[in-house]
């Protein structure tokens, strides 16, 4: 009896056994299934991805296209004919590449003009006592007032922060507000210094006019050591006086720097603008739709910003992101894909002093109840892709991040937090659509930003292209997986 329980003991542990054996190796079965599966998706997707790389890399539309934008038609600023033509070709571009729909979106833009040449001269008592006079580089702020016909004359009273308003306040009235802040050298992401900066440019002639100042100037915001002037958007607050504003070349901060810090009698300045604002008037986003084939309410957009200040090309800020836009339509098309989703893309009005396309856009969609599950935008320049800001769930973030390795041959892989643009953010905040802005490297962004030297020939096809291929990468791996 003993012996027969011993034996029906051994029966059970070796049944248990086989079982756990059989499980474990029917779990080693199911694992090797999902590891191939997930491998041949990585496989598909890589491959694809190469595809796409292989036709942006060997093409030259990239090329023909900011040639064209650039070179044929120039700064666009809001309002301007350059404008209205950039709108024209943008369309005929994305009928030309057949695109599902194409259309123009209208929105009223404002319409600022510079009205004619800005000038300043600097006077000052040199070493010896004797008057000099020193022509400055300077170009009027957007949206800002001109001095009339006799211009502005007068002393200039060097600020280096806002707080030293209050300081000074008693001499500023009747005056030229300088203000000295200059770039924050140890900030690695330059658009970090340019976010700290801006408010100069963008609040700081009102801030002085409450003090009763005359006019303002302030640095070029770059690191670079030249002298150009930049232009930019000025945001007047409505209670105080709009005043003349200009920016000036670091060279010239630098002589300016010189006589304030020599302790000499302070210097004076010539100031002559043009501005003028005009009543607003149309501006169009022209927009194309590649319509999705399983999800077509789910919109997908990616765009750049057709408009640019008057004073270049625009090539950088945005003819690069606009190229990539259409790029990535050109390369879908080529490529025969077919989104599960709709994708759109968008060439935004008026980024530059009024975000005005970006709430019609936003408005729209509210209007429509479109349902907008991802935006990404190219706003940064056209240099080497680095990889690309987000801001969404936690949850979004973490499966755009898994994609990282997808986006490693082309340089688009660091992923972090925080990104997208100005003309995306509406959504955003409309929807809490998630959204993403491609980081290009910035250390030169800001030796061409606003400035003359934005032009053609500043731009490298080829980084271009790259960060183009990036967007497709991406915008395919949301289209396919979803967020």
């Amino acid at each position: 009896m003993v012996a027969l329980r011993q034996m029906h003991i051994q029966v059970i542990t070796i049944f248990r056994t086989y079982s756990t054996v059989m499980r474990k190796l029917w779990m080693l079965v199911c694992m090797g299934t999902v590891h191939l599966t997930v491998n041949a998706q990585y496989v598909a997707d890589s491959t694809f991805i190469k595809r796409i790389a292989d036709n942006m890399l060997e093409s030259n539309t990239a090329h023909d296209y900011l040639y064209h934008l650039t070179k044929r038609i120039g700064g666009r600023l809001a309002g301007s004919p350059q404008a209205a033509a950039a709108e024209r070709w943008g369309l005929q571009v994305f009928q030309q590449l057949k695109a599902d729909t194409a259309y123009w979106q209208p929105c009223m833009v404002p319409h600022w003009v510079r009205g004619g040449k800005d000038s300043a001269v600097l006077v000052y008592r040199d070493n010896f006592d004797i008057t000099r006079t020193q022509v400055l580089n300077c170009l009027a702020l957007g949206n800002t007032i001109g001095t009339g016909k006799q211009g502005v004359k007068a002393r200039v009273i060097r600020i280096n922060h806002f707080d030293e308003l209050e300081t000074y306040k008693a001499i500023i009235k009747g005056n030229i507000v300088f203000y000295n802040a200059p770039f924050e050298q140890t900030f690695i992401e330059t658009f970090k210094a340019y976010g700290k900066n801006a408010t100069y440019r963008s609040t700081g002639p009102s801030k002085a006019a409450r003090y009763g100042a005359a006019a303002v100037m302030v640095r070029r915001m770059t690191h670079a050591y030249d002298n150009h002037a930049h232009t930019g958007a000025t945001v007047y607050n409505d209670s105080f006086p709009k005043i003349p504003a200009v920016a000036i070349g670091l060279k010239d901060v630098a002589l300016l720097n010189q006589l304030f810090d020599g302790k000499r009698q302070q210097p004076f300045v010539h100031l002559f603008t043009n501005g003028q604002m005009l009543p607003d008037t149309i501006g169009n986003n022209v927009v194309a739709e590649l319509r999705g084939t399983e999800f077509p309410d789910e919109i997908i957009t990616i765009g750049g910003h057709l408009d640019s200040w008057d004073v270049a090309e625009g090539a950088h800020d945005d003819g690069t992101g606009i190229v990539q836009t259409i790029e990535v339509l050109r390369v879908f098309k080529a490529l025969g894909y077919q989104p599960k989703r709709t994708i759109r893309f968008v060439l935004f009005a008026n980024e530059e002093n009024g975000t005005r396309g970006a709430k019609a856009y936003a408005d729209a969609a509210k209007q429509r109840n479109e349902k907008h599950v991802f935006a990404l935008e190219s706003d940064a320049g056209g240099f080497t892709p680095r990889g690309f800001g987000i801001t969404a769930s936690n949850e979004v973030f973490e499966k755009i991040k898994s994609w990282a390795s997808l986006l490693a041959p082309y340089y688009g892989n660091n992923i972090v937090r925080g990104g997208g643009g100005a003309d995306i953010a509406p959504l955003n905040r409309a929807f809490n659509t998630p959204i993403a802005g491609l980081q290009p490297d910035s250390q030169r962004y800001f030796d061409l930003h606003h400035a003359i030297t934005d032009v053609f020939e500043a731009v490298n096809i080829r980084e271009m292209q790259l960060g183009a291929v990036n967007m497709a990468a991406l915008i395919y791996l949301v289209d396919k997986y979803g967020l």
